[in-house]
């Protein structure tokens, strides 16, 4: 039996239709050798079924074996048994196996489907403090108000570098400065923007909730100004009285929703879809719910917060262990963070559908999101079983106000009971893309904390955890999951590069600019280019912005100072991955793999895509079997896109497949991107 040429997937030319309704009929293919001498079943464990499939169609050195089956309302899974002479194999979502897997099987959920837009999305993420300022006169100013450290400050020096202690500076970055930026967005290619949480806040991170109702007009624009702001000294934010201008009158917060609306409606008139960040885990300390600050007493429009009063309305938002009112400072905040307090949702069904009405409203009219991310989203409540049942009620909610909205969430670990269907779209793809890619081409753990120099080059480790922790993702999952190679809480990926261990803290600022590699950065965005699932671009990494872990991965994109090669690679990379339907949407496999050198194909009936990677510091000569993935055995590949450490080239040159295999010459830290011609 030729073991090579079985192949199946969630893709439609397996699984027809691939999202299927409940109660309806899907049709299963496997793929074989042809003219191989073999039975195919199609055995599901837990309905207990065996089919016998038949041959249904020949294509090239394929045969295809269908069979139908009919679903219900539950999960349906399954995998392939394959019998030929002596031979018996088993075929799952990882691959063929002398045994039996039930872990690694097929799955098809009846009815989940996510939205068609986000599959091979090309997203890009700005932390919008540090993108570009475009209205100087909405900045935070120097001791507006008092926060964790003290004073807040506004950074004058736009290149200066982030501080240790950063959640206090301001560098003014807002709406307005992305909206000026709508071109550069364009012509790099990007389709959905995906925000860091912009609601009113107290930190430039904003992950500390005051207000869900309103974007902070810091972001957008101020209507109403005047107060003042603390005096040197004062640590009383009751006599921040800007502050409390700015963010708690009507007015102002009435105006910023009107920005935000217009500046989303431009952007979709533009073709850029919009991902908010929602922080529903907690809030933070300034809440108008909470009110440490007192920034909301006194004000008009606004009941007096749980810390304030235990007669609040919003007692039972929060977990109190003490009755030490007023003022109780005995509240449950995250991970033991009092400016983090986590929200109660099990002892208050208003916080619960207040939040489900937050979650509805800014993915309908006037504003129109096109998404959430859900910020650690598994630690909601107090209980998995809670966890799990918000989550479905927001499903419900948002899809049924928007059924075209992304729920999108942030996890670690494994994502499958949030992903069967009724409660996450995706998720942040740390497990089955971020982290086994920076381990191959760096060796470094994503925080910059570890070099594993066993880890650098290890082809064969780098399939194998991408193909476990890829089948851990239903299909309709794993074509829109977020695949990026950086972000706000990790290293800058070109920092990894260096190999360098350490923290702004420990190295300071300049240790992570050093020794960096572009080369290996444009091999890990070929590879983020051509992965199954949604590439999505840290703002800046396309710039060459460096930095070791939060906060010194949130410094600001250096306009007029790019590394504008980088940005000019990264466009090209960008336009080849939205002009491939098999690479957005197509079937994935592995070649072959080695040290320091990985080969795989993205592939259709109709199209077929080849990527080889050399991140060795030599030239490598490999023998690829493309026929694996479709490409007849003798024809032409036509090279889309070649860089290496000289630079990167799109001049098409043509290479010749012979019996079905490519013979390559690489040289040193190379990436190349074939297509049949």
């Amino acid at each position: 039996m030729n073991i090579h040429a079985i192949y199946s997937d969630g893709t439609d030319e397996y699984r027809y239709p691939v999202e299927p309704e409940p109660n309806s009929l899907v049709t299963i293919s496997i793929r074989v050798y042809h003219q191989e001498d073999v039975e195919v079943f199609l055995m599901s464990k837990s309905e207990n079924l065996n089919l016998r499939m038949h041959l249904d169609r020949t294509r090239g050195e394929f045969d295809f074996y269908s069979c139908n089956v009919h679903l219900g309302e539950k999960e349906f899974r399954y995998h392939f048994e394959l019998v030929g002479g002596l031979d018996h194999y088993y075929y799952d979502r990882v691959g063929l196996w002398r045994d039996y897997r039930e872990h690694y099987e097929f799955s098809i959920m009846p009815g989940f489907k996510t939205p068609a837009w986000a599959k091979g999305a090309v997203m890009y993420q700005i932390l919008v403090d540090r993108f570009n300022n475009g209205d100087k006169s909405n900045d935070v100013e120097t001791n507006e108000y008092c926060y964790v450290s003290g004073p807040v400050q506004r950074v004058t020096d736009w290149e200066s570098m982030p501080a240790n202690l950063d959640i206090g500076r301001f560098y003014g970055g807002d709406l307005e400065g992305v909206r000026q930026k709508f071109h550069y967005l364009k012509s790099l290619g990007v389709e959905v923007i995906y925000f860091n949480p912009l609601f009113v806040s107290p930190s430039n991170h904003k992950y500390d909730t005051s207000d869900y109702d309103y974007i902070d007009p810091h972001f957008t624009v101020i209507k109403n100004d005047g107060g003042q702001c603390l005096s040197e000294g004062d640590f009383d934010n009751t006599h921040a009285t800007k502050y409390k201008q700015r963010v708690t009158n009507k007015e102002n917060l009435d105006a910023s929703n009107k920005f935000f609306a217009d500046f989303v409606r431009e952007a979709h008139e533009k073709g850029i879809r919009v991902i908010i960040d929602g922080v529903f885990n907690h809030c933070g300390s300034f809440n108008k719910w909470l009110n440490r600050e007192k920034i909301y007493s006194r004000e008009e429009g606004y009941a007096p917060g749980a810390y304030e009063s235990k007669d609040s309305p919003y007692h039972s938002f929060f977990k109190f262990y003490e009755d030490l009112w007023p003022d109780n400072r005995s509240y449950d905040g995250w991970w033991s963070h009092d400016t983090l307090p986590k929200l109660n949702y099990e002892e208050s069904p208003e916080l619960c559908q207040y939040i489900l009405n937050i979650g509805k409203k800014w993915v309908s009219e006037p504003y129109n999101c096109d998404g959430w991310r859900l910020d650690v989203a598994a630690d909601l409540g107090h209980s998995e079983e809670f966890n799990h049942k918000f989550w479905r009620d927001f499903r419900n909610a948002v899809k049924e106000a928007n059924p075209n909205a992304i729920i999108l969430a942030e996890h670690y670990g494994n994502p499958s009971s949030w992903l069967a269907g009724d409660q996450w779209d995706t998720i942040m793809n740390y497990d089955a893309f971020m982290e086994p890619l920076t381990f191959f081409l760096t060796g470094m753990e994503k925080h910059s904390d570890e070099f594993q120099p066993s880890a650098l080059g290890d082809g064969e480790r780098f399939k194998n955890t991408m193909l476990h922790f890829m089948a851990r993702l239903k299909t309709p999952s794993l074509y829109c999951s977020m695949n990026q190679l950086s972000n706000h809480d990790h290293s800058r990926f070109l920092t990894r590069t260096n190999h360098t261990v350490g923290r702004i803290a420990t190295k300071g600022t300049k240790a992570a600019e050093e020794g960096v590699s572009i080369p290996i950065m444009k091999l890990a965005e070929m590879i983020q280019m051509t992965w199954p699932g949604a590439p999505t671009l840290y703002y800046g990494d396309e710039a060459g912005v460096c930095g070791f872990t939060d906060p010194d991965s949130r410094r600001t994109f250096p306009w007029g100072k790019c590394n504008y090669d980088l940005i000019d690679y990264t466009r090209d990379i960008i336009m080849i991955h939205k002009h491939s339907h098999a690479i957005r949407e197509g079937s994935f496999t592995f070649l072959n793999c080695g040290q320091g050198f990985i080969s795989y194909a993205r592939f259709t009936s109709s199209e077929q895509i080849i990527i080889l990677i050399n991140s060795n510091a030599e030239e490598i000569t490999v023998n690829v079997p493309v026929w694996i993935a479709g490409v007849p055995l003798n024809c032409q590949l036509e090279r889309l896109i070649l860089c290496n450490e000289v630079g990167y080239s799109i001049m098409p040159t043509d290479i010749n497949v012979e019996g079905g295999n490519l013979n390559a010459t690489l040289t040193a830290y190379s990436g190349i991107v074939y297509k049949r011609v």
